[in-house]
């Protein structure tokens, strides 16, 4: 059985949860509801929202994932030949996601050097698609879920690099520094006269979340839960036309036709289609 975002958003739809991290703590699954919202996008992709047994679960997880990532390094998750997924948690609607060391992904590359060598070695590839799944967390509950993926949401890589280099550079220009290889934005070794302190230059990078980056086209609901998807035109027809079919006739599902900002160029609109679930 193929797995592919508009699959999980069918389910996402037929398959509504209550009070999330009683939902999972409930199965010994999440002890915070960073855990609970990263296990429900597993479920919603993985089919298993409704599964019970923990080891066919485990299976069932196995089988669509090649890469189940861990909280430091970006993806969180990478379905087998096929896109890549970072799940962020927020607490209210206005909040910045927090990106820490790594800068937003158009794409996801292999030779990234701010991934893990399990997931460069998942499997044999060069790029992937990704996608952001950013929940609203308020209490136990998941007020809204957005997804969106990289290439209609941050600008490539090349942006953010010529930021970090021009950084990097002038740390390097300090006089009288002893220099040391990072991967960070620097490193300055022996800084006092003992020579036994030493300075890491951080990058702590932050985007606004995508209610708020496409909320020239999107108004959010005040409701108990709302689910939200842009997809970009070109990406939405390369799912199965089945799959396609399928969730535009699902009852509560509303799919709109948009146009959306190039990330690179805003003046550049592009097609795309909104995908929303409102109970």
């Amino acid at each position: 059985m193929t797995v592919n975002t508009l699959k999980a958003i069918a389910n996402i739809a037929t398959t509504p949860i209550g009070e999330l991290r009683s939902f999972y703590t409930s199965r010994n699954r999440a002890n915070n509801m960073g855990e609970a919202l990263e296990n429900y996008v597993k479920d919603a992709f993985a089919g298993t929202l409704n599964e019970t047994n923990e080891q066919q679960r485990l299976m069932r997880l196995g089988q669509v994932f090649s890469y189940q990532g861990n909280q430091n390094n970006p993806p969180d998750l990478i379905i087998r030949a096929d896109d890549a997924i970072e799940v962020k948690k927020i607490e209210s609607a206005g909040a910045v996601l927090a990106l820490n060391s790594s800068y937003p992904k158009a794409k996801l590359l292999s030779n990234s050097p701010m991934i893990t060598a399990a997931c460069r070695d998942c499997e044999n590839w060069i790029e992937k698609d990704i996608l952001y799944a950013v929940g609203v967390v308020q209490g136990n509950h998941l007020k809204k879920l957005f997804f969106v993926y990289g290439v209609d949401y941050a600008a490539s890589a090349e942006i953010y690099e010529r930021v970090k280099n021009v950084i990097s550079d002038g740390v390097n220009t300090i006089p009288d520094a002893e220099l040391a290889p990072t991967k960070e934005l620097g490193r300055v070794n022996r800084v006092d006269p003992l020579g036994v302190t030493y300075l890491r230059i951080r990058g702590m990078w932050g985007i606004e979340n995508p209610t708020r980056v496409f909320s020239y086209i999107h108004t959010p609901q005040n409701t108990d839960f709302e689910f939200t998807a842009i997809i970009n035109f070109d990406k939405y027809a390369s799912f199965p036309t089945a799959d396609r079919t399928a969730l535009e006739r699902l009852s509560g599902v509303v799919i709109s036709d948009v146009k959306i900002k190039t990330p690179d160029n805003p003046s550049v609109l592009k097609d795309a289609k909104m995908i929303a679930i409102v109970r």
